[in-house]
């Protein structure tokens, strides 16, 4: 009796420890809706008080293990929480993943031919700097030259 015990309770435990997990990872439909939440914030409320939300690291666009960015079509990162150095370059078109993918230009190009849409490559997930991979949402915010993203990461759960 008393093992039958011990195993229900590693199989509870093993249960809630995977259920935690996964409560932990962003999901896509998350990352779609934080996407428009950022577009009605820059249209609602401007574009600087947006790039300040979205620069905060503790701020409204920063949930489980992912977080919404902000760029304009010319390839110019506006707001990143994780990595302010990006908004200090003119532009980061030129920047590839380690699989040698212009993450960037592939952001820019989905939202000025579609306008929104999913681009895979590789990230460091935040806190972290050896990259993994990543599905971004890249949503256009209507009628201006801006766009937000927000990723899951791959190898997890992807909802």
């Amino acid at each position: 009796m008393k093992k039958y015990r011990i195993i229900a309770i590693c199989l509870i435990a093993g249960f809630l420890a995977v259920n935690g997990w996964a409560e932990q990872s962003a999901t896509k439909d998350e990352c779609v809706i934080k996407c428009h939440e950022a577009a009605a914030m820059i249209t609602s409320k401007g574009l600087d008080a947006a790039i300040k939300e979205v620069s905060n690291p503790k701020g409204m666009f920063v949930w489980k293990d992912s977080y919404v960015f902000l760029m304009n079509l010319d390839g110019k990162m506006l707001a990143h929480p994780f990595k302010p150095e990006l908004t200090k370059q003119e532009h980061v078109l030129l920047m590839t993943d380690p699989t040698d993918k212009a993450l960037f230009v592939h952001f820019v190009n989905l939202a000025r031919k579609v306008g929104h849409g999913w681009v895979e490559y590789m990230w460091p997930k935040p806190g972290k700097n050896t990259p993994s991979k990543k599905l971004t949402y890249i949503y256009r915010v209507p009628n201006q030259d801006l766009f937000v993203g927000a990723g899951v990461y791959v190898g997890g759960m992807i909802y």
